[in-house]
């Protein structure tokens, strides 16, 4: 059941825009309301219904405290309907209509206008099939809202269904959620240790070439400091590379950690193609530091993380810091109830343990030590791969 079990992955919110509700019998009561089937129009528009649903399995619809409220977080799933007849399908029936009418004519070809007249008896068809449901395609995504934390959690990566579900629960609950990513996580915790210095003056850092530093999977949004991210990936690639695998965080506690099994890298400019490696030591292999020397910066990477001794496995996605593929620890617990709890402390620990990492690199990126920290980057990046 999403987030219960198995790997997880996720994109993180923020709750804003007002008060949150008590999660009680009262918040269930709300998202019935706008469950599967009864949230929106019957029929929508470009054939792709959504809603709540319950979360056990793409046919589930129920919505109950034992089962979805627990531990002050409600658990639950977007799903999308969506009822569209194939393309292919109506294609063949068009071509079947054509050629009957074709064979009507002494010239053996179909006139323009039973042409049209074939394609709106193809499609006539296609809705008389697709009438009975055979067309359309359940999904769901789980859902994990943490009161505790004012987050929710969404197990999903299409934007597409995330646009959706904002949507779906600013109808809801009359919320709105804001995307945690690389540049928002930067500037909040800027802002909670009281640096004077503004994120938005720190602009995309050129390690390789000083000069006309850009990065081009940001330029679209001028606001955006997404690419913090890019560079939390190479700082880190660095830091572990030099000093060691252990990293000290600002709430006295360490965390040891290693880039592992997967690395994307991409080139800031455009210019170049992307580098995807599969191995288990990703940044050991020569053509990666070269990547880097280019002046590629890491989008995506594996890392396994141990904090407090509990040991996590992931993929991290620089700019949305993503999470993808996350193997929470195995707890040994009492019963169901157990073990749900246990499941979430894990989640909560191991974003506590990235977003200490990630501030980290930002007390590190604000402050007078920077200049002498990038200066050991670029001196790194000069030797030989």
């Amino acid at each position: 059941m999403g987030f219960l079990s198995g790997r997880v992955s996720y994109v993180r919110y923020r709750v804003v825009g007002g008060e949150l509700p008590a999660f009680d019998e009262e918040l269930l009561e709300t998202v019935r309301r706008h469950l599967i089937g009864r949230h929106g129009a019957d029929e929508a528009a470009d054939g792709v219904s959504y809603g709540w649903a319950g979360g056990d399995h793409v046919l589930d619809t129920t919505i109950e405290a034992e089962k979805n409220l627990f531990d002050d977080v409600l658990h639950l799933a977007m799903r999308l309907d969506t009822d569209k007849i194939p393309g292919s399908l109506l294609r063949a029936y068009t071509k079947i209509e054509i050629d009957a009418r074709a064979r009507m004519n002494p010239s053996g070809f179909a006139t323009k206008s039973q042409k049209q007249e074939a394609k709106e008896a193809a499609l006539v068809r296609a809705e008389a099939e697709a009438a009975d449901g055979r067309f359309k395609r359940l999904t769901f995504s789980p859902v994990l809202w943490d009161r505790r934390d004012n987050v929710v959690y969404a197990g999903a990566s299409s934007s597409s269904v995330l646009e959706r579900l904002m949507t779906l629960f600013r109808e809801t609950f009359g919320l709105e959620l804001e995307p945690i990513t690389a540049g928002s996580l930067a500037q909040t915790q800027a802002e909670a240790r009281g640096d004077l210095r503004s994120v938005e003056e720190f602009g995309p850092i050129g390690f390789v070439d000083e000069a006309g530093a850009s990065v081009a999977w940001t330029e679209s949004d001028s606001a955006s400091r997404d690419y913090w991210g890019n560079e939390f990936l190479l700082w880190l690639w660095h830091t572990l590379q030099i000093d060691g695998d252990t990293i000290a965080l600002s709430d006295g506690t360490e965390c040891t950690l290693m880039l592992a099994k997967t690395l994307t890298l991409d080139c800031p400019r455009g210019l170049h193609g992307r580098d995807q490696l599969t191995t288990e030591g990703p940044t050991k292999l020569p053509e990666a530091f070269r990547a880097l020397q280019a002046g590629k910066l890491p989008r995506k990477a594996g890392l396994i993380v141990v904090r407090h001794d509990q040991q996590y496995e992931l993929t991290l996605s620089a700019e949305s810091l993503a999470v993808s593929g996350l193997a929470l620890p195995k707890l040994e617990t009492d019963g169901k109830e157990g073990a749900r709890t246990a499941r979430i402390e894990g989640l909560r620990h191991l974003v506590e343990t990235l977003d200490l990492l990630y501030d980290a690199y930002g007390r590190k990126r604000i402050s007078p030590e920077w200049t002498g920290e990038l200066g050991r980057i670029r001196q790194w990046l000069s030797q030989a791969a």
